[in-house]
Order: structure tokens, then C-alpha cells, then sequence
């Protein structure tokens, strides 16, 4: 197995596209973006195995997002490739215009719920719109939870992390003696992936991301193979701190409904991140909700049409508790 690093312009840094090459046929984890930029990179990696896109048998996709899936409908019609993602993701992987239509309709009714600029919302969904229409899309062969797959001389079976993206998932292997896994967005090394706005679809964002964390640090994986960036030597520590980094997030969230008053999600990303850019625009309030309604279910939060406010009692419990966190429960 080889890691192959694809450039990206999205803040999470490089992607990866991962190649199985030493046994009877050619498989690749991810490919990376559309951009032309990424292409020629892919060609030039596959070009120094003497290999093609029309040499590649299979792809197994971690998620719709076209930053991981982009090239796979150029390398399927080069070669014929079967193309594998989770049955949630299918139907968005291969341009099904009933699953963007109800994708768009649901972000609307979102970015109005969340209180989101008129300007905003226009400029966001232009912008999405725009990366669609340039993507050649695949015929895909869905997998779901569970489902095992032998690849070279090892076997990937589907771990379904749902949090991200609704059809999200990482693939567990056994090779070089250890137990690894490609991880997808689902664990990155640096930055941590967005949940409530980056696939609208996801219901209970937070609390799925946090069980998929949680079932990270319980595998006792030695090393994680990630969608971006170098690959992640101590899984477990990396998961726990990002679960520490929900929690200190969900405290900032009672903490600003504490100083504001009832507000707004879009009221309460502004205050989390400040002035917002770009797909950022979707990733602020989409994460400010995803707290929000997490802390709702838990009963700290109370929503009254599309403001939120502390429940009764909270304040005191927050001015009482000085420095401590709470505990976030999935």
C-alpha cells in the first residue's frame, strides 16, 4: 500500500488517495478532487508505477464530498473501474439530480432556520451548485456496514462512521503486522471535521460523530491512514482529543447563550468564529447547530422558534461550576 498526497485548496491541507498495487490488480482508496491541478498529480504517481487510470480495477470511496470522490467517474470511463461508496453517499456520487434537489431544498430550509444572510445563503449555494456541474460522475456499487472486501493480500471491511457525511466510513485493515485503518474525515491529524454543515442530511450530527470517535478509541487501532495530511500514529489519543474539543466547544456555546441571551445559530457561530468566508460560511453555523441541538436533547438548551436559550437553572450550574467542563453524552 502506498499513500499518494493530492493537493487541495480546502483548509483541511492535502488529500490522500491510497494504492494497492502489488497484487492482481490496481485499487485506489479515494481520488482526490476534479481540478485539473489534482489530476495530473494522480497520473503523475500512477505514471512512476507504470501504471494508468485505465490500469485501476476498483475504487473504494470514503464519502461524496468531491474533494475524495472527484476523479472517480474520469477513472471509471478510462478504465472501467467499479466504484464502491456507502449506500447513503450513493446516490449524490453518481449526480442523482432527486438526491441534490432534496439536498439543496434542505439546506435552504437549514441556512434559514440557522438565521443565515440572504446574501450569504446565495453566494453558498452558487458556489456548491458550480462544483457539481463540473464533476463527470461514476456508476457506483453501494456497500454498507460491515461488508468485507479482499484487496491485495489484505482484506478492508467497512466501519460506517456517520457524523461528517451520512455515508461516511473508514475501512479496516490488518497489514505490516498491525492493526490499521483508513480513516477518511472521519479522524484527521490536524484539523477536526466539520459536523452539522459539511452533509445537512445527518441527523443527530454530534452525537453520531461522537460515538464514532469513541468506537475509534475503543478498536485500539496502531495507526490510521487519514483523508488528508500525514498519516496518524496514536488513533486513540488523536480521537480522544478531539472529543475533549467537542466539550470544550459545547461550553463556549452555553457560554455565549449565557452572554448574548436568546439567539440565533447564526448569532452564536459568529460569536464561536467571528467573520466567515467561503464554505466556511456553511461550516460555522453548521457546527454551531450541531452543538445546539445537541445540547437541546440534553436538556441545558431550550429552542423557542429559531432562537436558543439556556434552560432554566443553567446559568446558575455554569456561574457555579467556574472552570469545569461538562461531560457531553452520546
Amino acid at each position: 500500500m502506498e499513500r499518494i498526497p493530492l493537493s487541495n485548496s480546502a483548509f483541511e491541507g492535502d488529500n490522500n488517495a491510497y494504492l494497492f498495487s502489488d497484487g492482481t490488480e490496481t485499487v485506489l482508496i479515494d481520488t482526490g478532487d476534479w481540478m485539473a491541478t489534482t489530476r495530473e498529480q494522480l497520473e503523475a504517481a500512477l505514471a512512476e508505477r507504470d501504471l494508468a487510470f485505465a490500469d485501476v480495477d476498483r475504487i473504494f470511496l470514503t464519502h461524496w464530498h468531491h474533494d475524495h470522490c472527484g476523479l472517480a467517474g474520469e477513472i471509471q470511463a478510462e478504465s472501467g473501474a467499479e466504484v464502491y461508496v456507502h449506500a447513503a453517499d450513493a446516490p449524490l456520487v453518481e449526480g442523482d439530480e432527486d438526491a441534490w434537489n432534496a439536498m439543496h431544498d434542505r439546506q435552504k430550509r437549514y441556512f434559514e432556520e440557522w438565521g443565515m444572510p440572504e446574501d450569504d445563503q446565495a453566494a453558498l449555494l452558487e458556489r456548491m451548485v458550480d462544483g457539481e456541474t463540473t464533476v463527470e460522475t461514476p456508476t457506483v456499487t453501494a456497500f454498507e456496514d460491515g461488508e468485507t472486501f479482499a484487496v491485495a493480500d489484505t482484506e478492508l471491511e467497512v466501519v460506517h462512521t456517520s457524523g461528517h457525511a451520512a455515508g461516511l466510513s473508514m475501512f479496516r485493515a490488518e497489514f505490516d503486522g498491525q492493526r490499521q485503518v483508513f480513516s477518511g474525515d472521519a479522524l484527521l491529524p490536524v484539523y477536526t471535521p466539520n459536523v452539522g454543515g459539511a452533509d445537512v442530511r445527518v441527523d443527530r450530527p454530534l452525537e453520531r460523530y461522537l460515538r464514532a470517535l469513541q468506537e475509534i478509541v475503543d478498536a485500539g487501532y496502531d495507526r490510521a491512514w487519514p483523508g488528508h495530511r500525514d498519516p496518524i500514529d496514536d488513533p486513540a489519543d488523536r480521537a480522544r482529543h478531539i472529543i475533549d474539543h467537542h466539550e470544550e466547544r459545547s461550553w463556549r456555546v452555553l457560554d455565549a447563550l449565557d452572554r448574548l441571551g436568546p439567539c440565533d445559530t447564526w448569532t452564536v457561530s459568529a460569536d464561536l468564529f467571528g467573520d466567515l468566508e467561503g464554505i466556511h460560511i456553511l461550516h460555522g453555523p453548521g457546527e454551531s447547530y450541531a452543538h445546539l441541538e445537541h445540547l437541546e436533547r440534553a436538556g441545558t438548551v431550550v429552542r423557542e422558534g429559531t432562537e436558543y436559550r439556556l434552560a432554566d437553572g443553567v446559568a446558575d450550574e455554569l456561574a457555579a461550576s467556574d472552570e469545569e467542563r461538562w461531560t457531553l453524552e452520546y
